[in-house]
């Protein structure tokens, strides 16, 4: 027999979100990871909320419905919130109940600010990382590091000399017609209107320019898990200031060996490599002027060429961060918040990691 097509939903509900997700969904496991680094940062949240007047969206909260728009590629807050309001997984991975309203985009946005101020990310990335250390997944001795360009949230158009005039108003204030063809310009002279802190560059030679930033990782080579992020305004040598500030950061006094491609092959940052008690196994660049600053003493090591092979996870990790966290090209302008979001994002990516291999440690036991 047929059922009929009814319409109407019913009066009353007796089934929880905990009920409705299956117990093998592999979002339990991110978020058992999740609650544990929370509670370690209770302390930093109650600091930064007055223990008066009205109150605001829990942090905790905050954090978790963040985490969903790196983890499912939504590409903006406001959808964010659209999700949230009718998925009962996405319900139950903030902590809410069916019953509960959604927040508006703007309050949302609002209340994110302050965990942006109190540096939030990089204090939830120390504690995923504590996490996956006390669970031995992390090596303390090797390393790996390299950067890439992250596109700004800014056109060719707003690249305008610093020294402008201004002149006869722009046929289109929202879209204006620009001929910069035939015009010489760098970040010496030009700057972006909507994004000041953008520099232009580009990849590599015959590629095209765009305004970007330098996103830096540091990656430790027994499970490719993202240990520290920095990112810089784009210039010849971002990448190699970034790895310098990330291998000084690294606690501890022994000594660790940190591997990178041909682009840090240069004297300076080998000898201050070694200035810091850090080996440099970096991969050998001959064509550079006075050939390469790695000698025998380094590549004759069988750990040289093991890590040689591991170097190589870490664009595992750009892949994931600009494809599903998408921030091949970011969404927010100004260098703090973008920072802010691409170590958040890398949280999230070692959060996913760090379930993957939880799950590699059941099925082998």
């Amino acid at each position: 027999m047929r059922g009929a097509d009814h319409e109407q939903s019913g009066m009353f509900s007796y089934l929880s979100p905990e009920k409705r997700v299956r117990a093998d969904h592999p979002l339990r496991g991110v978020r058992s990871q999740v609650d544990q680094v929370l509670a370690r940062l209770s302390p930093l949240f109650d600091e930064m909320y007055s223990a008066t007047g009205r109150p605001s969206i829990p942090p905790e909260k905050l954090l978790r419905a963040l985490l969903l728009q790196m983890l499912y590629s939504i590409r903006s807050e406001r959808l964010l919130m659209e999700e949230i309001d009718y998925s009962i997984l996405f319900r139950w991975f903030v902590g809410m109940n069916l019953d509960d309203q959604v927040w508006d985009p703007t309050t949302f946005t609002k209340n994110r600010e302050r965990l942006l101020d109190a540096d939030v990310a990089r204090a939830f990335l120390s504690g995923v990382v504590d996490e996956a250390k006390a669970k031995g997944w992390a090596s303390d001795e090797h390393f790996t590091v390299d950067g890439t360009l992250l596109e700004a949230w800014a056109s060719l158009k707003s690249f305008q000399p610093k020294d402008r005039k201004q002149g006869a108003p722009p046929d289109d204030p929202g879209n204006p017609t620009v001929n910069f063809h035939g015009e010489k310009r760098s970040n010496q002279t030009h700057e972006s209107s909507t994004d000041p802190d953008a520099r232009l560059a580009r990849k590599g030679y015959g590629k095209e320019a765009k305004l970007s930033y330098v996103g830096n990782l540091l990656t430790e080579n027994r499970n490719g898990l993202i240990m520290n992020t920095e990112v810089f305004q784009a210039n010849g040598t971002a990448e190699r200031d970034a790895a310098l500030v990330m291998l000084e950061q690294i606690p501890g006094t022994g000594r660790v060996t940190v591997s990178a491609d041909k682009g840090y092959d240069t004297r300076d940052f080998v000898a201050e490599c070694r200035n810091l008690g850090v080996t440099p196994q970096v991969s050998q660049n001959d064509r550079r002027p006075g050939g390469s600053a790695i000698d025998r003493r380094t590549t004759r090591h069988a750990g040289y060429r093991v890590s040689q092979v591991k170097r190589k996870r870490i664009e595992e990790c750009f892949g994931w961060l600009k494809t599903v966290a998408l921030l091949r090209k970011v969404r927010h302008r100004g260098i703090f918040k973008v920072a802010w979001v691409f170590t958040f994002a890398a949280a999230a990516y070692n959060l996913v990691r760090m379930r993957n291999l939880r799950q590699l440690k059941v099925q082998s036991a």
